[in-house]
């Protein structure tokens, strides 16, 4: 071998291994279990639902009895709340920064807040305990599905008025969006996914979801999937153009709410039992890679992208109080002040 040419290959090999070497911390983080690295401790009594985060402000919004509490996750503090509410469920924020949305359940409405003074700037009527809630980009509309009701409240973004009411086949879940004028919600009673033209208001489609009593739901808008947590220990994974079941990998009991990471491809499941189900989307068979011990009643969550860290919410637990004719089967009282959000990453 001409000794030039000895030369250009031991160098082109060099470079190669230089890369892999470079490489392997980022594929060895990639293949890392998650774990909680730390516990926030939020306090206040109450009952919680569901979580949002928004990544640009360092901020958690989270439904909390009356209240929305918001965390500054950079120091896992209070940055302020929202108070003065009925019962809250959700929290959905819009496009532009400016505002955000609560489904206020005991209030019977959709209460609009200023994301800068976090002071609330209006109350818009919706159906009977608005539950899940999303913003849709393309129409500029705000989504509260209500549970009483069996149906949905659409509002403007521009006028922060109720402009169609969607009436659903069964009891909502938790919403998405793809934001191409497109949502999807899980209708638990029926065990079906709806998906609704943001423009005309009609359901487009009523499909199977593939497991029984679906809650939370999340949406892969490159990939065309949904991720729909059920009981029965089951994550149906769905493709939304054809509503197709693709797989149901199996969680922990009990969940509330699932997420999706595009940039790790894996979607997670919050369990009430007390475990974080991690799925690998990317992988044939989607099969869940991990089941993380977290703690019991930890079944809502909320996923930040930018540091890939997951945030559940949960508290201690005191003894059941005895079963009346009016509530047979009472659940555990939460602790007054043990309010706490684990936040788990790797």
């Amino acid at each position: 071998m001409p000794v030039l040419r000895a030369f250009r290959l031991a160098a082109s090999l060099a470079v190669v291994m230089a890369c892999c070497i470079a490489a392997a911390p980022t594929l060895a983080a990639a293949q890392q279990p998650y774990h909680v690295i730390a516990r926030w401790k939020i306090g206040g009594a109450g009952w919680w639902d569901y979580m949002h985060d928004d990544a640009k402000a360092h901020r958690l919004y989270l439904a909390h009895g009356d209240t929305v509490d918001v965390i500054d996750t950079r120091t896992g503090k209070s940055a302020g709340s929202i108070t003065g509410l009925h019962g809250t469920h959700g929290i959905a924020l819009d496009t532009s920064g400016k505002y955000g949305y609560i489904s206020d359940g005991g209030g019977d409405a959709v209460v609009v807040f200023d994301r800068k003074t976090l002071a609330k700037i209006a109350t818009v009527p919706a159906g009977i305990n608005p539950d899940g809630i999303v913003f849709e980009p393309v129409t500029q509309t705000v989504w509260a599905f209500n549970g009483g009701s069996q149906n949905v409240t659409v509002i403007s973004a521009y006028t922060n008025m109720e402009i169609a009411t969607i009436p659903l086949p069964g009891r909502p879940e938790f919403p998405a969006a793809d934001g191409r004028g497109n949502v999807y919600d899980n209708i638990t009673s029926t065990s079906q996914i709806a998906r609704f033209d943001a423009q005309t208001k009609k359901i487009t489609a009523l499909w199977p979801d593939g497991c029984q009593h679906p809650s939370g739901l999340a949406i892969d808008t490159h990939g065309h999937r949904l991720f729909s947590v059920c009981r029965g220990q089951k994550m149906a994974v769905i493709d939304y153009q054809t509503g197709k079941v693709l797989a149901t990998p199996s969680i922990g009991n009990g969940p509330d709410a699932a997420r999706y990471s595009e940039k790790h491809k894996l979607a997670f499941a919050s369990c009430g039992e007390g475990v974080l189900a991690v799925v690998d989307a990317g992988a044939s068979g989607y099969p869940t890679i991990e089941t993380l011990p977290t703690q019991r009643g930890a079944r809502t969550m909320a996923y930040d992208a930018e540091t890939d860290r997951i945030y559940l919410d949960t508290a201690e637990f005191g003894p059941a109080p005895a079963p009346t004719a009016q509530s047979p089967h009472p659940r555990p009282q939460a602790i007054p002040g043990s309010f706490t959000i684990l936040v788990v990453g790797r």
